[in-house]
C-alpha cells in the first residue's frame, strides 16, 4: 500500500509542478490544494517531503503566495503550514545550507506592499506552528522583516497591515522571550512617542507593548528600566490627550490594563514614581468621557487582580498600600468622598459599565480596607444580590461572580464578628445559591373546571 501511494504520489508531482506555474490562478489554486491533500493524506510524511522537495515545489508554493490571487494566496498558504508541520518539513523551509528563507527576505525586497504583507502572514502563521518553528523563523532573522515594514513611513496602510500581523504573532505562546530579545519593542516605544506618526499606528504599537508584557515570562527576559521606558512614554501621551476622548487614550490605557495583568507589571505601575496608576485610577470614576471612563475600569480590574490566579491577586506591600492611598486619594478629591461612593457611582451606570464594575469590585474586595467599604454600603449590596437588575448573560454572570468574591471575602474576614456584617454575608450566601440567573417563579398549572352544560 505505502509503496502504491508513493508512486501514484511520484506520478502526480510533474502535473502538480505545472500547475504551480501555470497562468490561470484557477490551476494554480487546485495545484496548491493538491499539496495540501497529498500531504494530509500521506502515510509517510518524511517520503512526501522528500518528493516535495525534489520537485523544487516550495519556492513554487512561495510564488503562488506573494503573486496569486486572494483563493490561491491562501491555498498556497495552508499548504505551506502543513509543509511546516513535520520536521522534514521543517528543513525544507528553513534548510541549514543554501538560499533556504533568504527567498522570503528577497522576494519581500522585491515585491508589491501586498507581496510583503503576504509575507509577513506567512511568518506569522509559521511562528505560531511550534516552538521549534518559532525558533527557526528567530534564527533566521525573519522578523527583521515587520521592523522594516513598520519603520517605512511612504505607506501608512502597510505599516498598519504589518503592525495587524505583529499583533497576531505576540499573541502566540512563543512570542514573548523571542520578540522582547529583539529591538522591537524599541520601536514601538518610538512610534508611541512620535507625534508625527498617525495615531491609528500610535495605538496599535501601544496596544502591542502591552500584550507583550502581558505575561510573567517576559520579566524574566526584560530588564526594567526598558519596562519604565515604556511606562514614561504611555504617560507623556495620556498627558497630552488628557482633554480628548479619543481612540488613542483608550489604547493607551488598555495598554497599561495589559501590563497590569501580571504581579510583576502591577507592581511596576503602582510603585513607579510616574504615578501612571493615578491616571486608571482618575479615569476609572470619570463619567465625562464614557469610552475612557470603561477602558481605565478593564485595566484597573486587571491590576487589581481580575485575571490573576487567586493566590497571585495581592501585589507586594508598597503596592498594596500605594493601590490603597490613590483610591483614597481619588475618592476624597470626587464629590462621592469615600471607595464604596465610586464604586456605587459606578453600579449605577449602564449596562456596560456596570459590568466593569463587578469585575472591578470582585478583584478589589480581596483587600480589607476594600472589603469593609463595600459592607459599609447597603445599596451595592442589594445590587450585587439582585437578580433583576442584569438583563443579558453575561451581566448576570458577572454580578454572581461579584457575590460570590465578597461572600468568600467576608467568610475569612474578622469583619464577621460585626451582627451587620453577619447579616450581610447571610444576604449574600443566599445570594449565590440562588445562582446568577434569574429564576421564574413558580406559578400554579391552569386546573380544567367542569359545569354543568346550559340548556335552551
Amino acid at each position: 500500500m505505502l509503496m502504491f501511494y508513493i508512486f501514484f504520489f511520484l506520478g502526480l508531482m510533474p502535473f502538480i509542478q505545472a500547475g504551480l506555474q501555470a497562468n490561470s490562478q484557477t490551476i494554480r489554486c487546485l495545484a496548491c490544494k493538491a499539496v495540501s491533500n497529498l500531504l494530509e493524506n500521506a502515510e509517510d510524511m518524511e517520503a512526501a517531503v522528500q518528493t516535495i522537495e525534489e520537485h523544487k515545489l516550495y519556492p513554487l508554493l512561495i510564488n503562488c503566495l506573494v503573486d496569486g490571487n486572494e483563493q490561491t494566496s491562501t491555498a498556497s498558504l495552508d499548504a505551506i503550514k502543513k509543509i511546516a508541520h513535520s520536521p522534514e518539513g521543517l528543513s525544507v523551509i528553513f534548510p541549514t545550507h543554501g538560499e533556504g528563507s533568504n527567498q522570503l527576505k528577497n522576494l519581500a525586497a522585491n515585491s508589491s506592499s501586498l507581496g510583503r504583507i503576504r509575507i509577513l502572514s506567512i511568518i506569522v502563521k509559521l511562528f505560531s506552528i511550534s516552538c521549534s518553528v518559532a525558533t527557526a523563523v528567530n534564527d533566521s532573522n525573519l522578523l527583521n522583516l515587520f521592523e522594516v515594514e513598520i519603520k517605512d513611513s511612504r505607506d501608512m496602510l502597510t505599516s498598519l497591515s504589518a503592525l495587524e500581523l505583529l499583533y497576531e504573532l505576540v499573541e502566540s505562546p512563543y512570542s514573548t522571550t523571542v520578540l522582547l530579545k529583539s529591538t522591537l519593542l524599541q520601536l514601538l516605544i518610538d512610534m508611541i512617542s512620535n507625534s508625527t506618526v498617525d495615531s491609528v499606528l500610535r495605538s496599535r504599537a501601544a496596544l502591542i507593548s502591552g500584550r507583550l508584557l502581558s505575561s510573567a515570562d517576559a520579566y524574566a527576559v526584560i530588564d526594567e528600566p526598558s519596562v519604565t521606558t515604556l511606562l514614561l512614554t504611555i504617560n507623556e501621551r495620556l498627558k497630552l490627550l488628557d482633554e480628548q476622548n479619543t481612540d488613542e487614550s483608550e489604547s493607551e490605557i488598555e495598554a497599561l490594563g495589559l501590563i497590569g495583568a501580571t504581579n510583576q507589571g502591577a507592581n511596576l505601575l503602582l510603585t513607579s514614581t510616574l504615578n501612571v496608576a493615578r491616571h486608571v485610577i482618575d479615569l476609572s470614576f470619570d463619567r465625562q468621557c464614557r469610552g475612557k471612563q470603561l477602558a481605565a475600569l478593564l485595566a484597573l480590574g486587571s491590576i487589581c487582580g481580575a485575571d490573576r490566579l487567586e493566590d497571585k491577586i495581592m501585589l507586594n506591600n508598597r503596592a498594596e498600600e500605594q493601590l490603597r492611598s490613590l483610591v483614597y486619594a481619588v475618592a476624597a478629591d470626587s464629590p462621592k468622598l469615600t471607595p464604596s461612593g465610586l464604586l456605587l457611582s459606578v453600579l449605577r451606570q449602564e449596562p456596560e459599565v456596570r459590568i466593569a464594575g463587578y469585575r472591578l469590585t470582585a478583584a478589589m474586595v480581596v483587600r480589607q480596607w476594600c472589603l469593609r467599604e463595600v459592607c459599609s454600603n447597603q445599596e451595592i449590596i442589594s445590587i450585587v444580590t439582585d437578580q433583576k437588575i442584569e438583563a443579558t448573560k453575561n451581566g448576570m454572570e458577572m454580578r454572581h461572580d461579584c457575590c460570590v468574591a465578597i461572600s468568600k471575602a467576608l467568610s475569612t474576614s474578622p469583619l464577621l464578628c460585626d451582627a451587620t456584617i453577619a447579616g450581610i454575608a447571610e444576604k449574600l450566601q443566599e445570594a449565590v445559591r440562588r445562582g446568577p440567573y434569574l429564576a421564574k417563579k413558580h406559578t400554579e398549572e391552569a386546573q380544567p373546571i367542569v359545569v354543568t352544560a346550559e340548556r335552551f
